[in-house]
């Protein structure tokens, strides 16, 4: 019973933090996330040894070189956690943002105004960073936040929580708007995907597809999430070879542990010769491993043969597979059957396919000779993002400060009254 207590007692007191947040003024919340960052800079130390501690557990338990790279943090990742925070801070404030407005025939004036959506639970698996990018996003966007990292990123995480909470205090905010749970028990998750005795409006998942697929089936409060990123790259017979190698090496091996990361690659027919024995070359003596289609087969002795099941994987890893198909059109209803509406990319110097191809497929994000891992709130200028959403309710792809608002209406009048 006292562990329910306490936990209901973050609910209330989140609740009480996002009222005062939701008026807060745009400097107040700027000051808090520039300290914070600060905090974070005199704190390095602590957080690394911090992080150490995380990893041994990870190394101790064979975890994957993936999972590792996701845990891991140094100081080139603290100073981008850092550059993050200053980055939402200079951001324009969302919240009281007037989206539209009109007068009625009859005089009323109506506007819709940007609102914070309230309280936001985040859950999240091995990536500490998400603490700060989650934490802050919701600061910048008027939400207080509850956050429960998993326990291979306990110490991690709650380090870097205390640094957040150390800059709201600096900025006179309540230091409840952010909390970081410091506890791994399982039933503090199922007291958040049931909204906390209703305290929380909203819910992130950020981690594997067991982790989102468990809270969007039991969650009873709205959730932002999304299952799986089987992300394609499609290379048009328009393509150039030099694109086509360099996009899809950076796409899958630049960090193969992330949800941009390419799994798929599908290639017209017409150019195989051209480019895919080079490819295929280059993705082999970076050590990662290729399956593929039987015409990719006939390319290279060493190829592992793709079954249905590798058009259906994440991988996570070094590991891709490759398709030759015959036309564009076929390509795309490859990706409409087995996409996992992420990201898709098409590498092509024919602007009119390319259009084609962005227009019929329908993930969050679609692009054009680029490499997938661009799906990332930071590089799409958002500061980071509290995740990528693949459904179509309310926000979609990177999720920063715009998608962490709904909004109100305001309507004026001058005594009047509804015949």
């Amino acid at each position: 019973m006292k562990k329910y207590k306490s936990i209901i007692e973050i609910g209330e007191s989140a609740r009480k933090a996002s009222k005062l947040l939701a008026i807060a003024s745009s400097e107040q919340k700027n000051l808090a996330l520039l300290k914070m960052s600060e905090h974070i800079g005199l704190s390095a130390n602590k957080i690394l040894e911090e992080n150490k501690k995380d990893l041994k557990q990870a190394e101790e338990k064979n975890i994957s070189p993936a999972f590792l790279d996701r845990l891991m943090l140094n100081k080139d990742r603290l100073d981008d956690i850092r550059k993050s925070l200053e980055e939402i801070a200079s951001f324009e404030d969302p919240v009281g943002k007037i989206q539209s407005s009109w007068e009625r025939p009859n005089g009323l004036k109506i506007s819709r105004v940007s609102t914070p959506l309230g309280v936001i639970g985040v859950i999240f698996e091995s990536r500490p960073n998400v603490t700060a990018d989650a934490g802050a996003l919701c600061l910048k966007s008027g939400n207080a936040s509850i956050l429960r990292g998993g326990s291979d990123s306990i110490h991690s995480s709650l380090a870097i929580g205390e640094c957040l909470e150390k800059g709201l205090y600096d900025a006179k905010l309540p230091t409840s708007a952010i909390q970081v749970i410091n506890s791994t028990d399982r039933e503090i998750v199922k007291h958040m995907l049931n909204g906390m005795n209703k305290n929380i409006d909203v819910i992130v998942p950020r981690g594997g597809k067991s982790l989102v697929a468990e809270v969007e089936k039991e969650a009873k409060v709205p959730v932002f999430g999304h299952l799986e990123g089987i992300c394609h790259i499609y290379i048009d017979k328009f393509a150039k070879k030099y694109k086509a190698i360099e996009i899809i090496h950076n796409a899958k091996l630049r960090r193969p542990g992330i949800c941009g990361a390419v799994e798929t690659v599908l290639i017209h027919h017409e150019t195989v010769d051209k480019i895919l024995p080079e490819l295929i070359d280059n993705l082999m003596q970076n050590n990662c491993e290729v399956r593929g289609c039987e015409a990719v087969q006939n390319i290279n002795p060493n190829i592992i043969p793709a079954t249905e099941k590798d058009w259906t994987t994440e991988y996570l890893l070094p590991i891709i597979s490759i398709k030759v198909v015959k036309s564009l059109n076929e390509a795309i209803l490859h990706i409409e059957e087995f996409s996992s509406g992420h990201t898709e990319s098409i590498i092509t110097e024919n602007d009119e396919r390319a259009e084609i191809f962005q227009k019929h497929i329908d993930s969050a994000i679609v692009m054009h000779n680029a490499s997938t891992q661009f799906a990332d709130g930071g590089e799409f200028g958002l500061g980071g993002e509290i995740g990528i959403a693949t459904g179509k309710f309310h926000a979609r792809g990177p999720v920063g400060v715009e998608q962490l608002t709904s909004f109100k209406y305001l309507v004026k009048g001058t005594n009047h009254l509804r015949d």
